[in-house]
């Protein structure tokens, strides 16, 4: 099946997303920095296969959406307040970030 985004925004400290099949999400917007899936944020295998983790420090305005454009018709790059803005987050991986349990 195939996710069509038919709108984001930002809200308060969250970020709404609205698919075309009445998926409706809500994240908040430290969350979804944690969760950045770039290699700078999650590491990336070596030759070997291990991945290491870096250590990844959030200073001023990292929690601040300044912007987002959608990357092909699969997903969206933020672009954070402290210049952060390598993650591409695909929709699949949005929906799955919505539907954990709230901490």
């Amino acid at each position: 099946m195939t996710l069509i985004l038919e709108n984001a925004t930002v809200i308060g400290s969250e970020f709404a997303l609205s698919f075309a099949d009445g998926f409706e999400a809500y994240l908040s917007l430290p969350l979804l920095r944690r969760a950045c899936p770039c290699a700078a944020c999650q590491g990336e295998p070596d030759a070997l296969g291990r991945v290491i983790r870096p250590q990844v420090v959030h200073g001023p305005h990292a929690f601040e959406l300044q912007k987002f454009e959608t990357v092909g018709g699969y997903a969206i790059q933020l672009f954070w307040g402290d210049g952060h803005s390598t993650g591409i987050y695909s929709y699949t991986y949005l929906q799955r970030l919505a539907q954990l349990p709230s901490s």
